[in-house]
């Protein structure tokens, strides 16, 4: 009697884990679509949040001029934001890590529209640095790679960030366009306004669209080192915690380096383009249009496409090489056609770069901190943007243009001879 009872229980056990099953079958499913229809969403606010911040970029240095600021106060202006920017970074990764990735997007957006809003009020030099002050919080790309990181399997991540480079060059190419041609046509002004009513757009989006709880079930164990030793937003010993996981300084420090000295010569790019280039106003546009067109081809197509091949090791590798080689290019070139044929390798490097390491870095930390990280990596430009001016501007003056190629060259080829030699701890995945 009892093995009958033995049997019959574990039958009937059986019989409810197969209904069980077949149940979170069906909400898998339906999670699926839910989760791709959130990417989507994401894609589309990442793609307006750059064509509005494209927009003002075009016209800010005309508003500048206008209220009666020189290239000096110019240059202040642009280093004030960009050191926000990187203050800005970490705290938003934190935020978004405590309060959920569509809070930190509603917090971009709202940041957004407040900085439209003060500048569309610019009728004074103080009240223009004023506008700056909402930028600490502006960070539309990280707001969505945090939820495409939350959205995603491991094996899809590098993909799916990839796919944020076509919405970056949609932006640059948009919001270029529309910036020149609303201003010419009705003013400088108008593009804030036009930014302003879109930032608010985007809010309303985020908060409709995004749910309020995207981050999954952290897949690293749980010790005294992994979780987070404090709840504010700022936190030195939270960053040298993250950095503490097997393999996460090694690849940040050739995030950090590998791109730095391009990041230097763009920078530098407005008056390399006049200087060297001996390019008009209207054909940089041009310029900067085929590099969005690049950096939609190459991260929209390529990126996904290599990731899900190769691993990404072996894409890091990859981007570095290109990298050094670019470098060598750029020593040798002369004309503009030569750098034309240069932006190829160069926006390949650059944005598997940036997608590989990102996705590397969040895989490294537990789920509960990939917004800290993502904070962390995005604060690699505000970097560059900050310090870049000083050193690029004493390298243009003292060595010319090649001296960005040959810094470009030697600091890949160390950095590739690097991660041929060390065994970086990571999960090796396809």
């Amino acid at each position: 009697v009892s093995t009958m009872k033995a049997e019959n229980s574990s039958r009937g056990e059986a019989e409810a884990s197969g209904m069980r099953t077949e149940a979170l079958g069906e909400s898998g499913c339906l999670g699926e679509a839910k989760r791709r229809q959130v990417i989507r969403v994401a894609y589309v606010i990442a793609a307006l949040d750059l064509t509005f911040l494209f927009m003002q970029m075009g016209v800010m240095p005309y508003m500048a001029k206008s209220l009666g600021l020189d290239s000096v106060g110019f240059g202040y202006l642009q280093t004030t934001f960009g050191v926000l920017q990187l203050v800005g970074g970490y705290i938003f990764g934190r935020f978004a890590d405590q309060f959920g990735a569509r809070a930190a997007l509603i917090l971009s957006c709202v940041s957004g529209s407040i900085f439209f809003l003060l500048m569309s009020l610019s009728t004074s030099i103080p009240i223009l640095f004023l506008s700056r002050l909402p930028g600490v919080f502006m960070h539309g790309i990280p707001g969505a790679q945090k939820v495409i990181t939350d959205m995603t399997s491991p094996s899809q991540r590098a993909g799916a960030l990839g796919k944020l480079g076509f919405c970056f060059g949609v932006g640059i190419i948009t919001g270029s366009a529309l910036g020149g041609v609303l201003s010419t046509k009705f003013g400088i002004y108008v593009p804030t306004y036009v930014g302003l009513v879109g930032s608010f757009i985007n809010t309303l989006i985020a908060i409709i669209c995004i749910p309020s709880q995207t981050k999954p079930e952290s897949d690293h164990p749980v010790t005294e080192h992994s979780t987070s030793q404090s709840g504010s937003l700022f936190s030195i010993r939270e960053i040298l915690r993250l950095m503490k996981f097997p393999g996460v300084m090694e690849v940040f420090i050739v995030k950090v380096f590998a791109g730095l000295p391009i990041g230097l010569f763009m920078i530098m790019f407005s008056i390399i383009s006049m200087d060297f280039f001996g390019l008009e106003a209207v054909e940089s546009g041009y310029l900067m249009s085929y590099f969005g067109f690049l950096q939609m081809v190459v991260q929209g197509l390529v990126v996904g496409k290599l990731s899900s091949h190769c691993t990404e090791m072996t894409l890091l590798r990859l981007s570095v090489f290109v990298f050094a080689g670019v470098g060598l290019g750029m020593a040798l070139m002369r004309t503009v056609w030569h750098f034309c044929l240069i932006a190829v390798p160069l926006v390949f490097a650059f944005s598997m770069l940036g997608t590989i390491t990102d996705s590397i870095l969040t895989k490294a930390v537990p789920s509960s901190d990939t917004g800290a990280m993502l904070g962390i990596c995005a604060s690699v430009q505000p970097l560059t943007r900050t310090v870049g001016p000083t050193i690029g501007g004493v390298l243009y003056k003292q060595f010319g243009v090649s001296s960005f190629g040959y810094l470009q060259l030697m600091v890949n080829l160390g950095l590739f001879v690097y991660l041929l030699k060390n065994k970086i701890p990571l999960g090796e995945t396809k």
